[in-house]
């Protein structure tokens, strides 16, 4: 008897899969989100670095592709967070996701509006604090996993997550295929998050030189770093990587007071925006001066990347299953597989418990 895993997120985001890709910033397009609901997982549309009209636009062509739900991923701390809010109550976006968690009135606000609200955590603590306040599900990303990341493995957070709360759990960092899917509900999660390997499909918008970049990486190609913005992230290890992290004091405010007025060119932020924003992160987040002037440098450094397609003068955030993964299959190609491979080692686990 073949058993497809079904779980709870998949009726609470109303998808086929218990599969989530998850909102990278330059990366997680309408195409992409759009791709991934239609192959019956969670797509989430990135917005951190999109104005409010771009994020409007987005989700409007987003809605063209698709009529399956899919997410936004935002920012609690973004200035406009109120206007984006209503926005996605507006257009009945299924799922708000968060990177970093969102205050107890925004969450009622958004759950009000009709939407299920899902932050991600790297610490059993976060994610009690956040089931307390009222999050539907939570994203619990190991160590393996990219971009801002912690220092405890999935294997070792997400046995800690499952037991502490009573949401759902959905488990990233590391995962990239049928296997990990099994792995992940054998630890009691509801299904797992993946980026890397939605950034490595031909519906990702990333050039096809940095996807060889990525598919090129071994495990231990990767490296985590605080010379981005003060926190740790996980990155592709490069020589500007390694430049970065040998740039002095001097050298790295000098190239983040340059990436703030980068940044503000992109987005059309007001200056005294950016700067109460900075003010915001000092104040809930602990970050020092230098670590709120640092965090302007990753998301002009990801489109150096991503958008521009020039790896060399930028970054590119990635877990270490990129050492893992050495194919570009669709969304559909990509979620069938995983579910067949799930099926299939499901299949032989209940072989081997028959004899």
């Amino acid at each position: 008897m073949t058993v497809r895993p079904h779980t709870r997120i998949c009726d609470l985001f109303g998808v086929r899969h218990p599969i989530v890709q998850t909102g990278m910033g330059f990366v997680s397009d309408a195409r992409l989100t759009a791709a991934t609901a239609n192959a019956g997982g969670l797509g989430i549309l990135a917005s951190a670095t999109l104005s409010f009209a771009e994020l409007a636009d987005a989700i409007r062509r987003t809605k063209e592709r698709t009529d399956a739900p899919f997410g936004v991923n935002l920012r609690a701390d973004a200035p406009d967070i109120g206007e984006r809010v209503d926005l996605l109550i507006r257009e009945r976006v299924r799922v708000a996701s968060f990177a970093l968690a969102p205050k107890p009135d925004l969450i009622a606000r958004l759950k009000d509006g009709g939407l299920v609200v899902v932050p991600s955590v790297g610490a059993r603590r976060h994610a009690e604090k956040v089931a307390a306040w009222g999050a539907d599900a939570v994203v619990v990303q190991g160590a393996e996993g990219g971009g801002h990341t912690g220092p405890v493995p999935t294997t070792l957070l997400l046995p800690q997550v499952v037991d502490a709360v009573d949401i759902p759990v959905i488990a990233a960092g590391g995962f990239f295929d049928g296997r990990g899917l099994v792995a992940a509900l054998a630890y009691g999660a509801d299904g797992i998050a993946m980026g890397t390997r939605f950034l490595l499909t031909s519906d990702s918008p990333v050039s096809d030189a940095v996807k060889r970049r990525y598919l090129d990486a071994t495990v231990t190609d990767t490296v985590v770093t605080a010379a981005l913005d003060g926190v740790p992230q996980r990155v592709l290890r490069s020589d500007f990587v390694d430049r970065l992290g040998r740039g002095g004091r001097a050298r790295r405010l000098a190239r983040a007071a340059g990436s703030v007025l980068a940044f503000r060119r992109l987005t059309g932020a007001r200056l005294t925006d950016l700067a109460r924003e900075g003010r915001a992160m000092r104040r809930s987040h602990g970050l020092t001066v230098e670590q709120a002037l640092l965090a302007a440098n990753t998301p002009m450094l990801l489109k150096a990347s991503m958008v521009d397609g020039r790896p060399e003068a930028g970054v590119m955030a990635t877990g270490q299953v990129a050492g893992l993964i050495d194919d570009l299959p669709s969304c559909a190609e990509l979620i069938d597989r995983i579910m067949a491979e799930a099926a299939a080692v499901l299949d032989r686990l209940a072989t081997r418990e028959e004899r």
